[in-house]
Formats: structure tokens, sequence, C-alpha cells
């Protein structure tokens, strides 16, 4: 196989220029540079970016997904990008080789779709929601996972074209869990690697407004459009018990319930649902796809 070229996807919504610049510097340096690096200003104006960098500004938001969606447009156009890495606007490459890495790891396994970052803060700590498998006490574990995470990852544009973008009617929140298990049922593979990390500030997802919302109506999306019909009801309630017993906020669960209703009563896009062999898979990979 020859050797991938590597593009990177940068999305913001212009509130942390400074972290921006931090961010493309960290790629600028990247012993193996970029085929392309392309930054999209999602429903805003964007600063002065450094000299190779393209810039795309929308006249309205169009959530993660949508953002990310017009970066991937812009860069399988421009023809020389294989694998896409997005990262966080607030993130920062600290080890140098990270692309060179990618790379490597894409050019060794064809079949690698998806390779997940390690997401750690300034102090080295990473947060058990930043580890993409059940049993999360090591984060230096490396393996085969059934999702990734949304703010460091590299994407095979060869996976891309069978599995299709990001979902763009999610807008936020679960838009990962959508491609991962696209991926995974055309037989993908799905890379944990923590020697890969994305340094990130410790933040909490719940810090947008919509969280609550957008996180019950996608479970309820991704239920409705990926599982066989047997798992939605097992998908559904595990979900429903396992936020009674987490969120305590009232405010939090009239919100979680409302996104759960309007998960139920709209439309969720194309119903697929995966092969009983991909729930297989999924099981003995450690996180069968009800919970």
């Amino acid at each position: 196989m020859t050797r991938p070229r590597v593009g990177v996807a940068v999305l913001t919504m212009g509130d942390r220029p400074r972290e921006l610049r931090s961010l493309l510097d960290s790629v600028a340096n990247q012993d193996e540079p970029p085929t392309m690096t392309v930054v999209v200003g999602n429903g805003t104006r964007l600063p002065p970016l450094p000299e190779g960098v393209t810039a795309v500004e929308l006249p309205e938001n169009l959530g993660v997904s949508g953002g990310r969606n017009v970066a991937l447009d812009v860069l399988r156009e421009s023809g020389v990008v294989d694998v896409v890495v997005d990262l966080d606007d607030d993130g920062l490459l600290v080890d140098p080789h990270v692309l060179r890495r990618i790379a490597d790891l894409h050019q060794d396994d064809p079949r690698l779709g998806i390779i997940s970052f390690r997401i750690a803060d300034e102090t080295g700590f990473t947060a058990r929601r930043h580890i993409p498998r059940l049993r999360a006490k090591d984060p230096m574990r490396r393996g085969y996972v059934t999702t990734f995470l949304g703010g460091g990852h590299s994407l095979s544009m060869r996976m891309l074209d069978e599995t299709g973008g990001w979902p763009d009617e999610f807008f936020f929140a679960h838009e990962e869990t959508d491609l991962a298990w696209r991926a995974l049922d055309r037989d993908w593979r799905i890379l944990y690697e923590p020697e890969l990390l994305l340094q990130h500030p410790r933040t909490s997802p719940a810090r947008h407004a919509v969280y609550h919302r957008m996180t019950a109506r996608n479970r309820v999306w991704l239920a409705r459009r990926h599982l066989p019909a047997l798992l939605v009801p097992v998908y559904l309630t595990v979900w429903t018990a396992l936020t009674l017993a987490r969120d305590r906020s009232a405010t939090g669960l009239r919100a979680w319930r409302a996104g759960f209703a309007e998960g139920l009563r709209t439309p969720c896009g194309r119903r697929r649902p995966m092969r009983w062999r991909t729930v297989w898979r999924m099981t003995r990979l450690g996180r069968p796809p009800i919970v």
C-alpha cells in the first residue's frame, strides 16, 4: 500500500482564537506535516490563519456533524488526502510525531478505518468518558474498540466512501457512535491508540445548553437507525436506567425526557440495521450494542 496522505480538519465557533492558533502551530510543527489543513468557521468569521491553511466560513452553525462534513468535502475535492484527522480547536498536539504515526498505522492495515486518540489534560489526566471502552481503568491500554473520541481521531477516506460521512441531522452528540457502527458493519476496524495524544483542557459535555436533549434524542435515533429490532427496546431501557441512576438534576432530566420523546416521534434518517454478525463482533470487543 502506498503511504497515506494525511489531512487535518478543525471546526471552530470563533470563541477560542488563541487556542486555535496554538493548535495550528502544533500541526505545522509535525515532523510529517499534513498535505492540507482546513479550518471551518461554524457560523462565524475566522481570525487570521497561518499561511497555507484553507479557511471556510459558514453563514450558519451546522453543528459538529454538518461542519465536519463541509471540511470532508473540501479535503476530498482537493484530491490530496487519504486520511482525515479531526481535532478540537482547543486541543494541542504536544508530540511532533502524531501525523507520521497515523500514516504508519493506516499504511500497515488497509482495513483500519478509524484511530481514536487518547485525550488528556495538561496534567496527563484522562477522564473516564474519554476512554472508548467499558473497562476503562487504564487509559494506556491499546486495542480495538467499538467507538471513538470526537476530539481527536483519524478517518480513512476509503472507509468514508463506503459508509458515508457524519450524520448531519444529529447536529451534536453521538455522531461518532453513528459513524463507528456503520464502519464496523462494513468490516472496518477501530483502534484506540493511547500513544497518540491530544492535550485538551478538562471540561464537561453538559456545559452545552442542548446536551441533555441532544443526548437523549440521538440515542433513540441510533437505536432506530442501526440496531436489529429485538435490540432496540433493550438498548433504550439500559440507557434510560443508566441516565436515571447518574443524573440528579431535575432540569437535566426534564430536557432528557423531552429529547427522548423527540427521538421517538421525529424522522431518524434511513434505517439500516446492523448484521447480527456485527453485534457478535462488538460483543467480543467488549461492548455489545446495548450499553
